[in-house]
């Protein structure tokens, strides 16, 4: 099957009078060697239901219609979001009826937007909202099990980023909550059009189940926040704005069996619901 190349992306661009932004982090795969790769990475089956964000000119949705069951791909921008449909009816028509375009900001859709149950992410993410629009999609939508996103390589570093890391932080530990995160390779700067200035990387992800803990997700995001707002700081420190004092803090710290003098870098997830947990049984906030 074609693929977009050099050649077809720009003349889409100048059909549609596209300059791509940075705003909307556009910056558009010309290489079918890259969304082959991506694709193939991805691992997915028949059976996937995938989705796509930001899927631009329909490059890596090109490349996964013949692989998959459905794509649903969502764009923000409106005259992309029009223009797919009728790229993929004229470039492989026999796979048009797989795909649903749905006119959306990613960070606010759910399952009730996409009229499909997405079971794989797959995405050259824009660099600008990659994380908050990875950690929307694991909590909005349950049946999203696995997935393999292009980000920025600093982005994909930090999301995959182990305890006791320089880079390890609140991405790191959020993406966590949801799945095990690696990284799966590096992605050259002229892949893209415009090549970007700083170089990309992909990262996949597979769903597991959160810390067992009786605290929300919100409140052991709370203190993760809090921990890595002031890295240097202790716990003991670092939490006395969550917890009311740094007595309450450090009594927190010592119920979840948390040393009080560690740094937010050197926990786990699990680490972090614990001491949520016993801010809210020894330590509640006030009022």
């Amino acid at each position: 099957m074609s693929l977009l190349g050099p050649v077809e992306v720009r003349a889409l661009a100048e059909k549609l009078n596209i300059r791509p932004t940075k705003k909307l982090g556009q910056n558009f795969v010309i290489d079918g060697g890259t969304v082959r790769r991506i694709v193939r990475v991805a691992g997915v089956t028949p059976e996937d239901v995938a989705i796509e964000i930001g899927p631009g000119l329909g490059s890596l949705t090109l490349a996964l219609l013949p692989e998959v069951a459905k794509v649903v791909a969502v764009e923000i921008d409106p005259v992309l979001a029009g223009q797919l449909p009728f790229t993929v009816a004229t470039m492989a028509p026999e796979l048009a009826d797989r795909l649903t375009v749905v006119h959306a900001d990613a960070l606010r859709i759910g399952p009730a937007d996409l009229h499909a149950d997405p079971t794989v992410l797959v995405a050259n993410l824009p660099y600008n909202v990659s994380v908050p629009v990875v950690l929307h999609l694991l909590e909005a939508l349950p049946s999203l099990r696995r997935g393999l996103v292009m980000v920025q390589a600093e982005v994909a570093d930090r999301l995959a980023a182990r305890p006791g890391s320089k880079i390890y932080g609140v991405p790191s530990v959020k993406a966590a909550w949801y799945a095990d995160v690696r990284r799966a390779g590096p992605v050259g700067r002229n892949v893209f059009w415009p090549a970007p200035n700083v170089d990309s990387g992909l990262v996949s992800f597979v769903r597991r189940d959160p810390p067992k803990t009786s605290a929300p997700r919100e409140e052991v995001f709370e203190v993760v926040d809090a921990a890595f707002a002031q890295r240097r700081k202790t716990l003991r420190a670092a939490l006395a704005s969550w917890a009311g004092t740094a007595a309450a803090a450090e009594a927190a710290l010592v119920a979840a069996e948390v040393d009080p003098s560690a740094r937010g870098e050197q926990l786990g997830v699990e680490d972090f619901a614990r001491i949520a947990e016993h801010r809210l049984t020894s330590c509640p906030p006030s009022a």
